[in-house]
């Protein structure tokens, strides 16, 4: 009997051990993350805005609630992120673009929302655009360079986004502006979901940094990879 008991001990205590074995591996960096491994395919659909209030101005636009919507550019992507249609954009340099993100799941449902559901969920996301060694309006004299600004309005709860640190991206503005006409800018639009306090932490000029990933800890959970051709001869 007390053989048997023995048995039943050391089958229960190898268990345990597996078990944790498992969960210490999860802790060292191979823990999947769901909603990346989730989605199936997205798009990014780029709209054109004009109008005679809408202008860049440093880090943001001015306007941009006055302004016509215009011609839609639609680039899809498959579930690695590689485009599968429009991955090679033409845009025009001085237009302001509305960029839209949508996201589904292997059921075929739109999963874009669940990221900015309430104030809550969205203190963990932010959006970036990396890559193309951009020319910041910012660092110019002028109000020629590029700007990305993430821009709700409201959560998906109904209650109100307010001011640029709670932005996420889900919808975003973007220029490149004349300094950046010109060669083919590869770049990647990052979701990022970020560790609390981080999002906090994240200012409007952050959105191309090479270094995101160190400055702002947290793990990526789209990159949608394409190309941008901005000139000022472009139509759309």
């Amino acid at each position: 009997m007390k053989n048997k008991q023995l048995q039943r001990l050391a089958v229960a205590l190898l268990a345990i051990t597996f078990l944790t074995g498992v969960a210490s591996s999860c802790k060292d960096g191979n823990e999947i993350e769901p909603l990346k491994e989730g989605i199936e395919r997205s798009t990014l659909t780029l709209t054109e805005v004009s109008g005679e209030s809408v202008e860049a101005h440093g880090d943001h636009f001015h306007g941009l609630d006055g302004g016509t919507e215009g011609e839609k550019l639609v680039i899809q992507f498959d579930a690695e992120g590689n485009a599968t249609q429009n991955g090679h954009i033409h845009l025009a340099s001085d237009a302001a673009y509305k960029v839209e993100l949508k996201a589904w799941n292997y059921e075929g449902a739109e999963v874009q929302n669940q990221f900015i559901t309430n104030k809550a969920t969205a203190d963990l996301y932010k959006a970036f655009l990396i890559g193309g060694d951009f020319v910041l309006n910012p660092n110019t004299s002028n109000e020629t360079g590029a700007i990305f600004q993430p821009r709700e309005s409201t959560y998906v709860d109904g209650t109100a986004v307010n001011g640029k640190y709670e932005m996420t991206g889900i919808v975003s503005y973007f220029t490149a502006g004349h300094q950046n006409e010109g060669a083919t800018k590869k770049v990647s639009f990052i979701l990022r979901k970020l560790e609390p306090g981080v999002k906090a932490k994240v200012e409007r000029v952050d959105w191309n940094r090479s270094d995101y990933k160190t400055a702002f800890p947290g793990t990526d959970i789209l990159e949608l990879k394409f190309e941008i051709h901005a000139g000022s001869d472009h139509a759309h």
